[in-house]
């Protein structure tokens, strides 16, 4: 996994939930769609000074899963006990092996700028997420594929910024919503195919702003909604 690789991904995402080219670079990605996203922070491994991510930067002191697997099996974190005079002692030996462990990894393949993934593959810059795949700026999704920017979310497929949700696909900015289809801008929503600016509805279609529009009408209106979401 590499920059390449995700803005393949993301090209891919575009095509299907706006039918339009991604041109943005990933900075500018992040910035536009991924600005309130938990996500991975850059920090060092204290032991050799190497750059890695880490979900939770609380502690000031990392070292990556790698490296402390490779203590483990080499010279181990036992050490030899020691006179203790104060407790600031006892704290300052202490410290010496309290390392916050970083790009927790499991059972996953090409995984890139992460931590606490599991069962997953080709992740880019995203957290505590697990049996995914083609996964972009993300927190805390699952069984899913093709997401970016979104968080808390299950079984979605080729979302942008689809949160707390399930059973969503091509759609953008989907929030508490499930089974939600070829949609923009849906708030706590059930059963929507091809719906725009809609809240706390079920079962419609070619809804904009909760009013019923014809098919052709609201293809127009989309196209130029989408317009505006790619240029403000």
């Amino acid at each position: 996994m590499n920059e390449n690789k995700a803005l393949e991904i993301i090209n891919k995402i575009f095509k299907v939930v706006f039918n339009r080219d991604n041109n943005y670079t990933l900075e500018e990605l992040l910035e536009k769609f991924a600005f309130d996203i938990k996500l991975p922070k850059q920090v060092n491994d204290f032991t050799t000074n190497e750059v890695t991510w880490a979900d939770s930067i609380n502690s000031g002191k990392f070292i990556t899963n790698k490296n402390m697997e490779k203590r483990d099996t080499t010279i181990g974190w036992m050490l030899e006990k020691q006179e203790i005079n104060n407790l600031q002692e006892l704290i300052d030996i202490w410290n010496t092996i309290n390392l916050t462990t970083t790009e927790r990894v499991y059972d996953s393949i090409n995984v890139v700028k992460s931590d606490t993934i599991y069962r997953c593959e080709n992740v880019y810059r995203s957290t505590d997420s697990r049996d995914s795949k083609n996964i972009i700026y993300c927190d805390s999704c699952g069984n899913s594929e093709f997401l970016l920017a979104s968080q808390r979310s299950n079984t979605c497929n080729f979302c942008i910024r689809c949160d707390d949700s399930k059973n969503c696909s091509n759609s953008y900015n989907v929030i508490c919503s499930n089974k939600v289809i070829n949609s923009l801008f849906i708030q706590d929503c059930f059963d929507l195919y091809e719906c725009i600016f809609c809240s706390h509805i079920a079962s419609k279609k070619f809804c904009i702003a909760n009013m019923q529009f014809d098919e052709q009408e609201y293809y127009e209106i989309k196209e130029a909604i989408i317009e505006w979401i790619l240029n403000f």
